[in-house]
């Protein structure tokens, strides 16, 4: 295809920070972003050229939105697919990653379901309906991960069940649609951010992950892992774009076992906080990616430019309060330090808030890197 610059509008549903960064991203190429989000003046809307203030199932949001834009595509599993199929028929409108896609992944029963079925290796898993499919579960496969079906990120929406007489507590805990899933004895976690374009896929290096209390902390790239399993890891990432419809980034989450094997956790059909060290340490940045691909146009490379590790700024406080970041001239003074700020005007416990990257010479040892990132997010405070 042709590009030229400036270049079509692109309007994404949710303006959280992953909109921020896409914004971000898609200036410099010439793409104004028009975000959809509940919250006026949220922290996509500094850096985007407009926002429509609309809920992600609100179907006048949707058509405003559609009206102001050359493309769709989102940033949050709570669009609703169905509108975004409506409305971009209606407007002559492309949207990518495809509803299609968001209906299977949105729903993390569906989702497993269709892993197996395309013979993608993941976890053993069941749905559960109720407290007697939780103990079946249970009895069939040891301590299980009771997960809500839909709507589940950062912790929530996750219950380990240990014994069957832990199940009627777990379901109202989440009380809703779930599935259970068996635990993997996993030596890591990893990550791939897979892009899908126009007849072309790429992966960047597969990343490690560190969560802490199901919430991620740090990623270190590479993964510290064996080139084979690096290998594997990009495999198994191609052989899920494969099953998916439409253009754009797919964050995969995997477990590698202690022997070596490569699951599938979960996949996001966006970009995903574990490619955020992609802004620093690849060659184009996931966001930049993503849109390059929803627009049809030619991928970048994906090649990394230095170890890198990204480390999430979480909010340390007890209860909510106006966010204040403070001793940020720590990071500002550490050479190879960068410092991501996502704008929300409240902290809370636990909130994802911004993050670090730091990066390091082509022989940098990345267990070091992960050292230094902790001790520079670690002496951030909330004031």
């Amino acid at each position: 295809m042709t590009v030229t610059v400036p270049g079509p509008t692109l309007g994404v549903v949710g303006g959280g920070q992953l909109g921020r960064m896409l914004a971000e991203a898609a200036a410099p190429l010439g793409v104004d972003v028009v975000v959809l989000d509940p919250t006026p003046d949220c922290p996509a809307a500094p850096v985007a050229r407009e926002q429509v203030v609309g809920g992600f199932d609100d179907p006048e949001a949707f058509r405003e939105l559609a009206s102001r834009v050359d493309a769709l595509t989102f940033e949050i599993e709570l669009a609703d697919s169905d509108l975004l199929e409506e409305v971009a028929e209606e407007f002559g409108l492309t949207v990518h990653p495809s509803p299609e896609t968001l209906r299977t992944i949105e729903d993390k029963l569906v989702q497993k379901r269709a892993l197996e079925d395309a013979g993608v290796p993941v976890p053993p898993f069941r749905a559960v309906d109720d407290e007697a499919d939780l103990r079946d579960a249970v009895s069939e496969f040891g301590s299980v991960m009771l997960k809500a079906r839909t709507g589940g990120y950062d912790g929530r929406g996750n219950v380990p069940v240990r014994d069957e007489s832990e199940a009627a507590d777990a379901l109202d805990e989440l009380d809703g649609p779930a599935m259970a899933e068996a635990f993997v004895d996993f030596e890591r976690e990893l990550s791939v951010i897979a892009v899908q374009g126009d007849g072309e896929v790429r992966t960047l290096p597969p990343g490690e992950n560190v969560h802490e209390a199901e919430i991620l902390r740090e990623t270190v790239v590479p993964a510290r892992t064996t080139a084979e399993v690096r290998e594997r890891a990009n495999e198994v990432a191609n052989d899920v774009l494969s099953m998916l419809s439409g253009r754009g980034v797919f964050g995969i989450e995997l477990f590698e076992t202690r022997d070596g094997e490569i699951l599938v956790n979960e996949i996001a059909p966006r970009p995903h906080n574990s490619g955020h060290w992609s802004i620093e340490g690849a060659r184009t940045s996931q966001f930049e990616q993503h849109v390059r691909a929803v627009l049809g146009w030619p991928l970048g490379s994906t090649a990394l430019r230095s170890p890198t590790v990204s480390a999430n700024v979480l909010g340390t406080v007890e209860e909510t309060r106006a966010a204040r970041l403070g001793n940020v001239e720590s990071v500002l003074s550490a050479e190879e330090a960068s410092l991501h700020w996502y704008g929300k005007d409240d902290v809370r416990p636990l909130r994802k808030m911004g993050h670090l990257t730091l990066t390091g010479a082509n022989d940098a040892d990345v267990t070091d890197l992960l050292s230094r990132a902790r001790d520079l997010r670690d002496g951030l405070t909330f004031e």
